[in-house]
């Protein structure tokens, strides 16, 4: 797929100044004061995350009533219910609020509702599970704020709510006793990016200071909370990026449990990074409520038994492998109704329906449409008596709004920018499709039908030393908003030893001047040619760490390549 390159730039000035106070190489430094650490002290912060630097929990609107509610249920020795989302990040918040406060109190409970029977957050049917098991509060986590309808139905039955939530509220807020959520009006909270399991994290903190705990109390779920920051996807930022940094240490020396067992089933034997939360273990957490009940993955993390422990993690792998089985058999068909049909190709959306795709996997087997046809992308399924799916932008493109605009068609719609979910009658698949065809088609820039691919600095092969990559492995942890640096060398040639890998992707060895590097492009077969071609070429990459045999050294993933600028003039001169 061709993309667009956009190369960042920064302020020479500040880049100088941040280079003479450092004394690293310049090429950091840009990078440094494109994110906004252009100086000696935020850099200093930047490196050497502290927790200490954490903000005051008690800043957050609503946390003393929150708490004061919690105390009250202590001392009523009423029965308490955590309550969260089917996700990771849901379900992480749970398994650390219900044990931490199970280690202060003894009537708690957990309950995680059914994605195919409840839906998503705050469910009626959770509510009544409530009212018949005796439970007056509910600590609500990654979900709750737009539940304003279901939160008068539980105040109705004499069950207060605490809501925890990091998702945008409506104009109208629901009647909990207290709503912790740093995005909500009046909200002085300095940090507005926390994930729901964050927002948890700092009630936790608040009772833990009430009740006279040490902050180990909180902080020994750390390991859950990194894993909840990688796979939501919130900025890597501010307190975001100390937690996750603090969260990788736990992951890695001393994880529970949960996250120990399921590290062992990936078979994991080096470090652990974000990149691995994100696609080793977020996806085995998720997949048990894609293919089951995400009930069993709160059971992993909060087992104390190492053997058990193992019991749910190999009940999880094996909800990931009928996910995995599903997603590709899915994908694979999705694509070949696509290619089969000329004027579905030639569209500037995707809208897809099959009655018996699964229903767990439609919003991944959307992103992964995108991959080959690069825009807004929706998958429907049969749930019932509707037809259900979930849609994934691409960058610029606010698909809530596309998809208001087809409201008509829908019997109810929800999401934000970049993601939404959908129902709808079966018989109105096809005017829908017609109709978000058309409202994309009208209002997406071209440009956002071409992928953009984000370009840090320009490098010569001669920068890439030993303590140039140690530098940028301490920008770790990576993120939305803390990338991995992506760069750029001009005028590199083939050395003559590139070749095709399986048929699919490309060994390179390349060099510049008198420095050579190796490397590997995946899926770029097709461009092949431009290496066999022995012209200077423009070579984007991210640079890693290979070991072998006891011995590092580095080498380039490539991200893309193409002939540079002295070749293609070599063309028409």
């Amino acid at each position: 797929m061709q993309k667009r390159w956009k190369i960042l730039d920064a302020e020479n000035e500040k880049v100088i100044a941040l280079e003479e106070a450092l004394k690293i190489n310049k090429v950091i430094c840009k990078i440094l004061v494109e994110r906004g650490f252009d100086s000696y002290e935020k850099a200093k912060t930047f490196f050497r995350p502290q927790l200490s630097e954490l903000h005051d929990q008690w800043l957050m609107k609503d946390m003393d009533k929150a708490v004061a509610r919690i105390f009250s249920a202590f001392k009523n020795e009423e029965k308490i219910l955590v309550f969260g989302d089917y996700d990771v990040d849901g379900t992480t918040a749970v398994a650390s609020m219900y044990q931490f406060l199970k280690s202060i109190y003894e009537n708690v409970d957990f309950y995680i509702p059914h994605r195919y029977r409840e839906g998503y957050g705050v469910s009626k049917i959770g509510i009544d599970y409530a009212k018949n098991s005796g439970f007056s509060l509910i600590i609500s986590l990654d979900c709750g704020i737009k539940s304003t309808d279901l939160i008068s139905y539980a105040n109705s039955l004499n069950i207060d709510f605490i809501v925890c939530d990091h998702h945008l509220p409506d104009d109208i807020l629901p009647e909990a006793v207290a709503i912790l959520n740093p995005k909500q009006p009046g909200c002085q909270y300095p940090y507005k990016e926390l994930c729901g399991c964050g927002v948890g994290f700092k009630l936790m903190a608040a009772i833990a200071e009430k009740s006279g705990l040490s902050p180990e109390s909180y902080l020994c779920y750390l390991d859950l909370l990194a894993t909840a920051i990688a796979a939501d996807i919130v900025p890597m930022t501010g307190e975001n990026r100390i937690m996750a940094y603090y969260g990788l240490q736990r992951v890695n020396k001393n994880p529970c449990n949960g996250i120990r067992a399921l590290m062992q089933l990936a078979g994991v034997q080096k470090e652990m990074f974000i990149t691995n939360l994100v696609f080793i273990i977020a996806p085995r957490i998720n997949a048990a409520g894609r293919m089951d009940d995400a009930r069993k993955a709160v059971q992993l993390f909060i087992e104390q038994d190492c053997d058990k422990a193992l019991e749910f993690a190999e009940l999880l792998h094996i909800d990931n492998t009928e996910r995995r089985t599903a997603d590709t058999t899915i994908t694979e068909e999705a694509l070949a109704i696509i290619e089969e049909n000329e004027d579905m190709i030639n569209r500037s959306s995707t809208v897809l329906y099959q009655e018996h795709w699964h229903k767990g996997v439609v919003g991944i087997v959307a992103s992964r449409l995108i991959e080959t046809y690069y825009r807004p992308t929706i998958v429907l399924t049969r749930s019932g008596e509707v037809a259900a799916g979930s849609a994934r932008s691409v960058a610029g493109f606010n698909l809530y709004e596309a998809i208001h605009a087809c409201k008509e068609h829908l019997l109810g719609y929800g999401g934000h920018f970049a993601a939404a979910g959908m129902t709808l009658l079966p018989e109105n698949v096809d005017a829908f499709t017609q109709k978000f065809e058309q409202v994309v088609r009208e209002t997406i820039h071209p440009n956002s039908l071409v992928p953009e691919l984000v370009i840090d600095a320009e490098v010569s092969f001669s920068d890439l030393t030993m303590s140039f990559y140690n530098i940028i492995h301490q920008m770790e942890p990576y993120g939305p908003e803390n990338m991995r640096p992506v760069f750029i060398a001009r005028n590199v040639r083939d050395s003559g030893n590139s070749k095709l890998v399986k048929e699919q992707h490309i060994k390179f060895c390349l060099k510049q001047n008198n420095c050579s590097f190796k490397g590997i492009g995946f899926n770029m077969a097709q461009k092949f040619p431009l290496i066999e071609s022995k012209k200077p070429l423009d070579v984007v990459f991210t640079l890693e760490e290979n070991e072998w045999n006891g011995q590092k050294s580095l080498q380039l993933k490539v991200c893309d390549f193409r002939l540079s600028v002295e070749a293609i003039n070599s063309v028409y001169n």
